[in-house]
């Protein structure tokens, strides 16, 4: 796909705010429209004091909106973050990442914010010490966590005449990272995946079950991941709060190991790929109470019965053309035990949690992951947001399936 063609038509939202990088901005609007993007402006006032609404309308040809008493431009707060294909602030000052982070919107930019249904990517731009400060870490992992996009700094001379991290990326990197954006949206077109998630739940009586700690949120962050990329995704959701807004994405939910075994049977063939990323239950009681298990005596000794396995039925089943993913979850000798797992259910590469890493795990919105694949091959990842985590895994997945289809003489997407 030409680059030319990547970004025309598509409706990019600019917020520019209050930081001496506000000419990059500039430069931006230039390179977006030239590459056929259609390109709408909101700034904050201190983004005014830096460079002139009228730059910037002149460039995109279309009206500025920056104040906040206008009655006009306060309505078109909703209609901005509807329209856009993509909501891009550049550059992004502490404190405007502050109030995003507190979910604030005392201007025209931070409500915008508020109304967007679109993909956010954020380009800080701001002094050393600032971007080193805990409350700016600890603000951008808010944004990361839900899901929006951080373009890294750059280092250099910074306008305080200190020299380090904390400068708005270049205005052609941040096109490259948009371009790739909307590239990747065409990766997984056509295809279909089954998605599993959450734990299960296995009932003692009507009111007792067995259980995990799993709240879902990797699973659902890998189907919100192959969505966005195209991929029509069935996602079987164990018992969970969460719930999901893309279109592409036909959710069921379940409570059983064996009604998530049943339903992932029925869907396998169909499908191109599954990534079982769901807390199944091992066992489940023998025999459920029909009435509450009433206390008696200082034990109470259960009989369980194993579950079906859903990943060895789903390898033996997995033809050429599919792929098939699962998940490790190991407390020791974790590296060994999760390739005997690979091995042993046919997955074409393994995700293996751990359990010590510190933000990892069951309840966290981070995660700390390494990818383990058929001879010894192996990618390691930082803790990151489980949103990014996704996309690495997500990545993975478009790159075992390239060769596949190279393999098998089929067409691969760029």
């Amino acid at each position: 796909m030409e680059k030319a063609a990547t970004l025309k038509g598509k409706r990019i939202l600019l917020g520019v705010t209050g930081s001496i990088a506000a000419y990059k901005a500039v430069q931006l609007v230039r390179l977006l429209i030239k590459q056929g993007a259609e390109v709408r402006v909101v700034m904050t006032p201190a983004a005014a004091e830096f460079v002139t609404p009228l730059t910037f309308a002149t460039l995109s040809r279309h009206e500025v909106h920056s104040d906040i008493a206008s009655e006009s431009a306060w309505h078109s707060h909703v209609e901005l973050g509807l329209w856009a294909d993509l909501f891009l602030i550049a550059p992004l000052t502490a404190n405007t990442m502050a109030k995003m982070a507190a979910g604030l919107c005392d201007n025209l930019l931070t409500a915008t914010y508020l109304s967007a249904r679109c993909p956010v990517f954020l380009a800080p731009a701001m002094d050393l010490d600032m971007w080193k400060h805990p409350a700016t870490r600890k603000n951008l992992q808010v944004l990361q966590e839900r899901g929006h996009h951080l373009l890294p700094v750059g280092y250099g001379e910074l306008a305080s005449g200190l020299v380090g991290e904390g400068r708005m990326a270049e205005p052609e990197e941040i096109l490259a990272y948009l371009e790739e954006h909307f590239r990747r949206q065409w990766q997984l077109v056509g295809k279909r995946f089954l998605v599993t998630a959450g734990p299960t739940y296995e009932p003692l009586d009507p009111v007792r079950f067995i259980g995990n700690y799993s709240s879902g949120k990797m699973g659902v962050a890998i189907a919100e991941s192959l969505a966005a990329r195209g991929a029509h995704v069935r996602l079987l959701l164990g018992p969970s709060d969460l719930s999901v807004s893309n279109p592409l994405i036909e959710l069921q939910r379940v409570q059983t190991a064996e009604e998530m075994h049943h339903l992932a049977l029925e869907r396998f063939d169909e499908m191109d790929g599954a990534v079982l990323a769901a807390a199944v239950a091992d066992y489940r009681p023998k025999t459920i109470a029909p009435e509450k298990i009433k206390k008696s005596g200082e034990h109470l000794v259960l009989e369980l019965e194993k579950n079906p396995d859903i990943a060895a039925s789903l390898g033996q089943r997995k033809q050429p053309h599919q792929i098939l993913v699962g998940f490790a979850l190991e407390t020791e000798n974790e590296r060994a035990n999760a390739l005997e797992k690979l091995k042993k259910k046919n997955f074409d590469f393994i995700v293996l949690n751990s359990l010590r890493q510190p933000g990892a795990g069951f309840h966290h919105d981070t995660n700390q992951v390494t990818l383990l694949f058929p001879g010894n091959k192996a990618l390691d990842f930082e803790l990151k947001s489980k949103a990014q985590v996704a996309e690495d895994i997500v990545h993975a997945i478009v790159e075992v399936m390239k060769r596949k289809e190279e393999k098998l003489g089929r067409k691969v997407k760029s």
